[in-house]
């Protein structure tokens, strides 16, 4: 279907040919049509880059009374980054409505200038929720004659704990105004938000509920644990043309990982929570024009963000929850291009892929760690390919070749290319000269599987004497919680891998673990302010024995988590 068919003003469809659209994508084939002929709310479930932005963008900016100087539509998104981008792509829409007034509102700027721009007129306000709440509350702005809301990216919304504010926004709406959520998934928490605050709406479904675009690859790799960052260089080596996204669990593992890729010469940095909003601009910014090749992140500090040519995904760790995996995965394969995501995983993670491949809907193919010599081979090719294809300047070069032949007289072609090979390629031969095997042997033996969850138990040492500190975390059954996840927590927060893992016992709404009495304070320390999936998780010590005795020492009061 063509955008002329819609039915769409004049004025909107030569902003969209201005910016060259002419199809719809399907999730505007099937919303559009609604929005403008209906009064109905809308769930549209549909994955990141599917065109959302112009599925609620083009039908809002319709519907919007130029005349009128008030606040029409309010759009709420999770970020910053993403507020930007649905910001320019409504004033590209409207480039034929010069007097439509798009104003953004978001943390980290000035309240005081988003203030004054509010106070010159907006007829759609496209904000995050906290800062939203915070101008209703300072009644800077009045949203009492809003007739759309639109909530982008609800699912991520809620992850993130704006449910109480979106709450508090949503009751100073009209009780008559249109609802329009997007979601990439239809988690229990959008599904009672929408029953709260919506009425009959229709559901309308791109693709499989929750499943993942039909362009992407999906791809798993099995190695140690202790491996996971050889890994990583060997297929950015061997993925040359690679941009991606490496997505880590932690704000260190994250630091670390970009810290050893730049380190080792790798165009790479970090998103985090710890980045200031300019330092986070400027690494968007580097990465958005492609002077990074790897951007090391969180999924928190990843979520808004919008870029079409994302190549690779590559999950470092996996996700806790496994439809964290589906938002990831979605930031490639965009804007009808193909994209991979890998998965890095250890032998006792291979049930995850399972329980993943039920949400996406797909399958993953399981791939091979290249072995030194293929990436050897591929990046030599290409750096032959590169010397064939190179443009040759006569011009520029001819005043030189005279002497070049000269100096270089004395060799024989087979030497020449010999020089050119090894001037150009001796790092990378002599990085991967003796390199081992990274993958895991298919064969492996229930015996040696077992002890290498053992070892993984224990930090890779066996347990010997060692004394243990019993802790009390507040997490338990109820939370999906499993010995797994306690394990992949204390290596994560703490960033140590060598801490001895003893007994683990969960309960209905807590469990018990013990760590080696010496790591106790950085244990206690690194999860200050933890959380786990989106609970705030507290620690306390609890008793201590020694190896696995049943004698316990009495409780001390010690109080980990504010």
């Amino acid at each position: 279907m063509k955008f002329i068919e819609t039915g769409l003003r004049p004025e909107l469809l030569k902003g969209i040919e201005a910016l060259g659209f002419e199809e719809l994508t399907p999730v505007q084939e099937k919303v559009i049509p609604v929005i403008l002929e209906t009064e109905k709310d809308i769930i549209a479930l549909a994955q990141t880059g599917t065109g959302k932005t112009a599925a609620f963008g083009l039908p809002v900016i319709e519907d919007t009374d130029i005349e009128e100087q008030e606040v029409q539509t309010l759009v709420l998104a999770p970020t910053r980054e993403l507020c930007m981008q649905i910001t320019k792509d409504l004033q590209g829409f409207a480039k034929y409505y010069p007097r439509l007034r798009v104003v953004p509102v978001y943390g980290g700027a000035s309240a005081d200038n988003q203030i004054r721009e509010l106070r010159r007129g907006a007829h759609i306000v496209v904000a995050t929720p906290g800062r939203m709440l915070d101008l209703l509350r300072r009644r800077a702005v009045d949203i009492s004659g809003v007739k759309n809301v639109v909530l982008d990216e609800a699912d991520e919304m809620l992850n993130m704990g704006f449910r109480d504010e979106l709450e508090g926004i949503l009751r100073e709406t009209p009780a008559d105004r249109r609802t329009l959520l997007f979601s990439a998934t239809m988690q229990k928490e959008v599904a009672r938000m929408a029953d709260r605050y919506m009425e009959l709406p229709e559901k309308i479904t791109i693709g499989k509920q929750n499943a993942g675009a039909e362009n992407i690859r999906h791809t798993w790799f099995e190695i140690s644990a202790r491996h996971r960052y050889e890994a990583l260089k060997r297929l950015a080596d061997i993925n040359h043309d690679m941009y991606g996204i490496v997505f880590c669990r932690t704000r260190r593992e994250t630091r670390d990982v970009a810290e050893k890729l730049i380190g080792d010469g790798y165009n790479a940095d970090a998103l985090h929570g710890d980045l200031s909003q300019s330092q986070r601009d400027q690494v968007m910014r580097r990465f958005r024009n492609r002077s990074l090749q790897m951007l090391v992140a969180t999924d928190v500090a990843a979520r808004g963000i919008d870029v079409d040519d994302i190549t690779h995904i590559i999950n470092y760790n996996l996700p806790d929850d496994p439809e964290v995996y589906t938002h990831r995965s979605g930031r490639t394969g965009r804007a009808g291009k193909s994209g991979v995501s890998i998965a890095m995983i250890t032998p006792r993670e291979k049930n995850r892929i399972r329980e993943i491949e039920k949400i996406i809907g797909k399958k993953f193919t399981k791939g091979t760690i290249p072995s030194g010599e293929e990436i050897c081979r591929k990046q030599l090719f290409r750096l032959i390919d590169r010397m064939e294809k190179a443009e040759v300047d006569e011009k520029q070069i001819e005043p030189f070749m005279e002497e070049v032949f000269r100096k270089l007289e004395w060799m024989s072609k087979e030497e020449i290319i010999r020089h050119f090979v090894s001037l150009e390629f001796n790092r990378v031969l002599e990085y991967y000269k003796d390199a081992p095997d990274l993958n895991i042997p298919s064969d492996t033996t229930k015996k040696s599987r077992r002890e290498e969850d053992q070892l993984f138990r224990t930090g890779g040492r066996k347990k010997g004497k060692t004394v243990y500190t019993r802790f009390f975390i507040s997490l338990g059954k109820k939370d999906k919680i499993e010995p797994r996840n306690i394990i992949g927590l204390v290596n994560d927060l703490t960033g140590n891998r060598d801490i001895n893992i003893g007994h683990i016992d969960i309960h209905d709404s807590f469990a018990f673990f013990e760590a080696g009495r010496e790591h106790a304070t950085q244990i206690l320390t690194s999860f200050h302010e933890a959380s786990y999936r989106g609970r705030v998780v507290r620690v306390d010590e609890a008793s201590e024995r020694k190896n696995t005795s049943k004698k316990r020492s009495k409780k001390k009061k010690v109080r980990a988590v504010a």
